[in-house]
């Protein structure tokens, strides 16, 4: 009998070991059944988990965490680089309003803010690609541990893991170690800390049931945790107060795009009083939001702005973000040539992807070879000088998982990696996750387009 082994795929040489040893034996159970089982995991993801983890080799996951780092803190110098050290013509740039842009403004005056943030990143065979870089505190993935320790009761995966040298990292562990940090005044020294997990009202009654389970998840690592609308939080002698107990730091769950509307404004006003008076800490900054907006990547790879970043930060630059620019009337090709934008967006339609900056979750994202010439041209013409990006496409690498069904399927990733501030004996790594679908050509592998989640093991010896 002749054994046909499976293509090595460009990068995942551990996703090619493990679907081999599920290839040479027949394993009984299912290796999502413990996920499927867990009422914190359904709530998030329903049933949609992948048959197998994605891997991450530890030298390409020190790479693009040392990648990530450079261009976070290349995001957090474009204030000085470009405007001059204000923050407010920052966020006008970005497309925020003014009562964005006043309230963000206001929040910078308020403690520091700490790297946190998820990468959202393809790799295309050679390396990893970024195409946004989500930085605040609402960024989901909490529960990126418990979908590791479900596959683990797999005993195929917990064998290969142990033989391996693998390892996960706990999310959650790492924005509660980053939130002690950023907010160590608001923090007691003599009990838990209370924690509210906020959204604005209209959210909550979205993403509340989830929140929940965000709060009482922080009781595992030493948090006293509430869940609430900015609505119910009350101020008794100028502190926030919500179930009768007073907060010591809300744990900031709404955005900066939710804050346009005037009745939300109004019921942070008294929160943002209370942070400047340092009767609460809020974690993250609302001035995080600035870093993590997609204007801010097109500052980065704009041509006009190289000669502000030394060799080293544009070589970073070009290796992770692929060419980012404002939808403005002329801009540079990659290859560095003025041209008229409109031209360019229609001549590469099939290689270009339009992205509103303001906006999260794949929402108003258009990608030019999912619609017809017209529309095309509409969309790019109406985004024309407002707040929207032309992005090159980025066409990830297939990468090979168990089907679950004794064979082996080919998969398109967007992974989801966390990052923190440097610890004292770690790299501010804080774990990730993964969605996977079957169509490279999806514009967004994302849940909304019937993605299917799975976790990340990394380390090894390959």
């Amino acid at each position: 009998m002749t054994t046909t082994s499976l293509p090595t795929p460009p990068r995942s040489r551990l996703g090619h070991a493990y679907a081999e040893q599920l290839a040479r034996h027949a394993w009984t159970g299912h290796p999502t059944a413990a996920a499927r089982e867990s009422a914190t995991l359904t709530l998030a993801y329903q049933d949609r988990f992948l048959n197998g983890p994605a891997f991450l080799a530890e030298a390409e996951r020190r790479t693009v965490v040392e990648d990530l780092h450079t261009v976070y803190e290349l995001l957090r110098s474009l204030p000085e680089r470009v405007f001059g050290g204000s923050i407010t013509a920052l966020a006008a740039a970005v497309g925020m309003d003014p009562l964005q842009s006043a309230l963000i403004t206001r929040s910078a005056r308020t403690g520091v803010l700490l790297p946190l943030g998820r990468a959202d990143l393809y790799h295309d065979g050679t390396g990893f690609k970024l195409l946004e870089f989500n930085i605040t505190s609402a960024l989901g993935g909490f529960e990126n541990a418990d979908i590791n320790r479900a596959m683990l009761t797999y005993p195929p995966l917990e064998e290969f893991v142990r033989r391996h040298g693998l390892r996960y990292r706990d999310t959650l562990g790492l924005m509660v170690r980053t939130m002690y940090a950023e907010c160590a005044a608001a923090i007691p020294t003599d009990r838990a800390p209370v924690v509210a997990v906020v959204d604005t009202v209209e959210n909550f009654a979205v993403v509340g049931p989830r929140l929940k389970v965000f709060a009482s998840m922080l009781a595992d690592h030493g948090v006293e945790g509430i869940a609430c609308d900015l609505g119910e939080l009350t101020y008794p002698n100028g502190r926030p107060t919500v179930s009768g107990r007073a907060v010591d730091v809300v744990f900031r769950y709404f955005l900066a795009e939710d804050l346009t509307d005037p009745a939300s404004a109004a019921q942070l006003e008294p929160l943002l009083a209370a942070v400047e008076q340092g009767r609460v800490g809020l974690f993250s900054r609302l001035d995080a939001e600035l870093y993590g907006n997609k204007g801010t990547l097109a500052m980065l790879s704009d041509e006009q702005h190289r000669d502000l970043f030394d060799a080293a930060e544009l070589a970073c630059i070009d290796r992770v973000l692929p060419w980012t620019r404002y939808v403005r009337p002329r801009t540079a090709d990659p290859g560095g040539t003025q041209v008229d934008t409109l031209a360019h967006a229609l001549a590469h339609q099939h290689e270009l992807i339009l992205k509103p900056t303001l906006l999260h979750g794949g929402n108003g994202i258009i990608a030019g070879w999912k619609v017809a010439a017209a529309e095309w041209e509409g969309q790019v013409t109406s985004a024309m000088n407002g707040p929207y990006v032309l992005q090159h496409r980025v066409r990830p690498a297939a990468e090979p998982f168990p089907d679950g069904v004794g064979g082996v399927q080919e998969l398109f990733l967007n992974w989801g990696l966390y990052l923190g501030a440097r610890g004292a004996d770690d790299d501010g790594y804080g774990g990730g996750f993964v969605r996977a679908g079957t169509d490279p050509a999806v514009g967004v592998v994302s849940m909304g387009s019937g993605a299917t989640v799975g976790c990340v093991f990394d380390g090894g010896d390959r």
